[in-house]
């Protein structure tokens, strides 16, 4: 049996830490019910991350912006019912934010579900939220790059921090977020190297997704790594079923090649 599935305990902020400390990658994947909560649980994931993907992978939607709070939280709560170990991370839907405290009372609703943490999309104007939120004991993954929820701002799924000034701007809202008190960072879609300079210089854990292999740890849609969603697979997705006999032999084979850092491999970067 692999390390990392031997007296599984607790996965917390400070076991977190632990791993990016010792260098060993952390995984993350979107889950939306308590079956597959208990999947990836016993599969050795260590965050289970509530997407507001859901919007497009369960209910057929072309973005995440029609998801609400409220929809959150109901997968939300099927998720904890199925996890036993695994930290839970959800996501604060497009419009749940607009004031710290307008986030704060959209936050208690998903802790109140079950999450462990919250995940939130932006920048530097994003830093007195965050800071509003950890100062009330609510826990905040930050989330730089492609922020799906910007879509229209953006003009598409495109790549981010290309350009030096870019890259800069997102170097430093990197570091306000860590100051503002986030203890977990997710990087989307990002040139590598970009991810390794940013990864290198907090002190909190990254997690990519089209980011590159030296983020602390990596993060796909079940969906997509399972080869079930019907759209167009973006170019950091492996279809993990290839060569597997069962759903729990893929999820294991995912935690399995993000150990050992095969995945994600160059075909997977920017």
């Amino acid at each position: 049996m692999a390390s990392y599935l031997q007296d599984r305990k607790t996965v917390t902020v400070p076991g977190l830490m632990a791993l990016r400390g010792s260098g060993e990658k952390i995984t993350m994947l979107t889950c939306y019910d308590a079956s597959f909560a208990a999947l990836m649980d016993r599969s050795g994931v260590e965050i289970l991350l509530i997407g507001d993907s859901l919007g497009m992978v369960c209910q057929g939607h072309d973005s995440t912006l029609p998801v609400t709070v409220a929809e959150v939280a109901y997968h939300t709560a099927s998720v904890a019912r199925g996890n036993r170990s695994a930290l839970v991370v959800a996501d604060m839907p497009f419009g749940s934010f607009p004031s710290a405290e307008a986030a704060f009372d959209n936050a208690v609703k998903l802790v109140q579900a079950g999450a462990h943490m919250v995940k939130i999309e932006g920048g530097k104007w994003l830093t007195g939220t965050v800071r509003f939120l950890t100062e009330r004991a609510i826990p905040v993954c930050a989330h730089l790059g492609l922020t799906p929820q910007s879509v229209h701002q953006f003009g598409g799924y495109k790549v981010q921090g290309k350009t030096a000034d870019a890259a800069d701007r997102l170097k430093a809202d990197a570091l306000e977020l860590q100051e503002a008190g986030a203890t977990l960072l997710v990087l989307e879609a990002i040139p590598a190297l970009l991810a390794k300079e940013v990864t290198e210089m907090l002190s909190i854990p990254t997690i990519g997704i089209g980011a590159g292999p030296d983020c602390s740890g990596q993060v796909l849609v079940m969906h997509d790594m399972l080869d079930v969603f019907p759209g167009r697979k973006a170019r950091f997705v492996r279809n993990f079923m290839e060569g597997q006999t069962s759903i729990d032999a893929a999820v294991r084979a995912y935690v399995a090649a993000v150990k050992d850092r095969s995945f994600p491999a160059p075909e997977h970067c920017f």
